[in-house]
């Protein structure tokens, strides 16, 4: 961090939070996919929501960062030498990104750890954030949540050693329901936002939708590397062509709130992810599914899936009706169990004390 915001830290607090998401279309978010589809106009939907990751930052030891986390291990190490490969070397990344040192930045999520609800993205968001309110208490111009996302992207690019999407990031930027269009970036912006369901409008909308957690962490390189060398290798392209139509028609249908057809294209393009990748749901997963079926709405994994999060979409009515059968198929598991959700319009938000 440069010298003149090292003296910041000791008189003050600061604070930023990011939401989580859901998603639908996921994948799409990555350049490996988006740019050989984009005569399809491809698109990923998310809803960011009221599971927010929290970051303070508080003086510590000169020339060292710590970072806290629940669900890790504290970590400490001088900024010259802190590891990215480490469970939490994106946060390290970042703080090296900005010089930061002589600094504790404690980490609080309410969404489970490794739960694919896109925690990790928000806390580099948050963290950005914080460090951006530093740079304005020292007297520099602020960061646009633009230049948020594309930092936080290209960091944790840089260090996942596998090609990443961008909608975690910008679902924790810009809270919201909305769709993004993947572009090609020539103009300095990769993604056009649309909003799908507006604030104002959105009364109700949280009984439309049903969030349950497996019990079980996912691991997302697993899957995304398998779904990207194969489309690299040119096999499953022609899925690839269905899963953008489907995300297509899945944002028009919830965009006119016709929730049976958004639940039928929903469970179309998870049908497709599956034939490509069965492990994609575990045994819960898979109850969870077909019972969402079965009671006419649409049901899918959060992010990369391989465990973490299920969530549903559907009329309100046979909503209420799954989430009977749903806490009956969680109860076959520790931990699992449903979580109450319902969108976040607030983005990033950062306070001071």
């Amino acid at each position: 961090m440069a010298d003149n915001l090292k003296g910041i830290f000791k008189n003050r607090l600061i604070e930023a939070s990011a939401p989580c998401r859901i998603d639908m279309g996921g994948t799409l978010d990555i350049s490996t996919f988006y740019y050989p589809l984009m005569h399809l106009n491809p698109c990923t939907f998310n809803i960011a929501i009221n599971l927010r990751t929290r970051v303070s930052l508080l003086p510590f030891e000169n020339k060292m960062i710590r970072i806290s986390s629940r669900g890790f291990k504290s970590a400490v190490f001088p900024l010259g030498s802190a590891p990215f490969n480490h469970p939490l070397g994106l946060m390290f990344a970042i703080a090296s990104f900005f010089r930061a040192e002589g600094l504790h930045i404690v980490i609080d999520s309410s969404s489970p750890p490794r739960s694919a609800l896109g925690g990790s993205s928000a806390a580099a968001i948050a963290l950005i954030a914080a460090f951006s309110k530093a740079c304005v208490n020292a007297g520099k111009k602020p960061l646009s949540k633009r230049q948020m996302v594309l930092i936080a992207h290209a960091i944790e690019q840089s260090v996942a050693g596998v090609p990443c999407g961008l909608q975690d990031q910008l679902a924790a930027a810009f809270g919201g329901v909305n769709a993004w269009y993947w572009k090609d970036g020539t103009d300095g912006t990769p993604f056009v936002k649309k909003s799908v369901i507006k604030k104002e409008f959105a009364g109700g909308f949280e009984k439309n939708l049903i969030l349950a957690y497996c019990g079980v962490p996912h691991e997302s390189k697993n899957i995304n590397s398998r779904w990207i060398n194969r489309f690299v290798s040119g096999k499953n392209r022609n899925l690839w062509d269905d899963i953008v139509m489907c995300t297509g028609k899945f944002v028009e249908a919830v965009s006119n709130r016709n929730f049976q057809d958004a639940a039928f294209f929903m469970n179309e393009e998870t049908a497709i992810r599956r034939k490509m990748t069965p492990d994609v749901l575990d045994s819960i997963g898979r109850m969870l599914i077909i019972s969402a079926v079965k009671n006419n709405c649409g049901a899918r994994f959060t992010g990369a899936g391989g465990g973490g999060c299920i969530w549903a979409i559907g009329e309100a009515g046979d909503i209420e009706k799954l989430k009977k059968k749903w806490e009956y198929i969680l109860l076959k598991r520790k931990k699992a169990g449903l979580i109450e959700v319902k969108p976040d319009y607030r983005g990033v938000s950062v306070r001071e004390e």
